[in-house]
C-alpha cells in the first residue's frame, strides 16, 4: 500500500472565493490524500472549475491552503510551480508554436532564466509525449493539430513537470473512448509512482474509477469519500436530482441516467 496515501497533499480551510461580484465558493474545508486520485464532480455551475483555480493559486480567495504541507500564499512561485502542474480547459497556447516546445514549457520551473533546456529537460518531454502519444508530431505546430491531439499536448506539457501533485480540469475534452481510456491508464501510473492527482470531470462513469470523490453543489461540497463508498455515490444521485443511479458493471461502478 502506497504510504503517500496517509499524509496529505493539499488542505483548504474555511475557503471563500468569488468571479467579479458573485461568491462562488462558500466554506469550502477540504483535505486531498496524497498519493491518490481525488475526482471532483457535480452539475453545471457547482463550482468545480473555481475550486481548482483556487487550489492552484489562479484566483484571489479568503481563507488558506496548503500545499503538502505548506501554506500555498507564500510559497515562491518557481517551487510551487516544481510541485503543482496545472491543466486547465480551454488553454490557449500560440498556434505556431511547435509540440515539442509546447511540451518544453512546462520544464520552465526547472531552469535558471534564459538557461538553455538540459539533458534532463529534454528526457522529461520525450517521456511525457511519449506517454501521451504525441512524440511523433513533435515537430508539427499546434495549428496543424485537431483538439484532441492539441489536448494531448498540453496534458504532456503538464506531465513534463514531473510536480508531485497534478491538478486537471475537464482533461477528457476533445479526447476520444480510446484516448479517455490511455488517460485513466497514465492516471494510475502516475499514483503508483506516489503522485497525487485531482481532476474536475464530467464524465461521471470515469470519474467513479478515482480512489476519492469530492461532490459539489452551489458553491460547496456535499460530500466527500472513497469512490466505492454506498454514501458516496447516493449523494451522487441527490446532487443530480435523482436523475442517474450509480450500478456495479464489471467490477466498476458506472452512472446511468433513470
Amino acid at each position: 500500500m502506497n504510504k503517500a496515501m496517509y499524509s496529505i497533499a493539499i488542505k483548504a480551510s474555511c475557503i471563500r472565493a468569488s468571479l467579479g461580484n458573485v461568491q462562488v465558493l462558500t466554506d469550502i474545508d477540504l483535505a486531498l490524500p496524497a498519493g491518490r486520485w481525488t475526482s471532483i464532480v457535480g452539475p453545471n455551475g457547482a463550482g468545480k472549475s473555481t475550486l481548482l483555480k483556487v487550489l492552484a493559486h489562479l484566483l484571489p480567495l479568503t481563507g488558506r491552503v496548503t500545499l503538502l504541507g505548506q501554506p500555498l500564499a507564500t510559497l515562491p512561485a518557481k517551487k510551487r510551480a516544481q510541485q503543482l502542474a496545472w491543466l486547465g480547459q480551454n488553454e490557449v497556447t500560440g498556434d505556431d508554436l511547435t509540440v515539442w516546445d509546447v511540451a518544453m514549457l512546462g520544464r520552465l520551473p526547472h531552469q535558471a532564466w534564459l538557461a538553455a533546456p538540459s539533458a534532463a529537460d529534454h528526457a522529461a518531454v520525450e517521456l511525457a509525449l511519449r506517454a501521451t502519444q504525441a512524440w511523433d508530431w513533435r515537430g508539427r505546430t499546434l495549428g496543424q493539430l485537431s483538439g484532441g491531439e492539441r489536448q494531448r499536448v498540453l496534458l504532456a506539457r503538464a506531465l513534463a513537470v514531473q510536480a508531485q501533485v497534478l491538478l486537471m480540469d475537464e482533461p477528457l475534452a476533445n479526447l476520444d473512448p480510446p484516448h479517455q481510456a490511455d488517460w485513466l491508464q497514465m492516471v494510475r501510473s502516475l499514483v503508483a509512482q506516489g503522485k497525487t492527482v485531482v481532476s474536475v470531470l464530467h464524465e461521471i462513469s470515469m470519474a467513479l474509477h478515482a480512489d476519492e470523490m469530492v461532490v459539489m453543489a452551489q458553491g460547496r461540497i456535499t460530500h466527500q469519500g472513497t469512490c466505492s463508498d454506498a454514501a458516496t455515490h447516493r449523494a451522487l444521485e441527490a446532487v443530480f436530482d435523482q436523475r442517474i443511479t450509480i450500478h456495479p458493471l464489471a467490477n466498476q461502478w458506472v452512472a446511468l441516467p433513470n
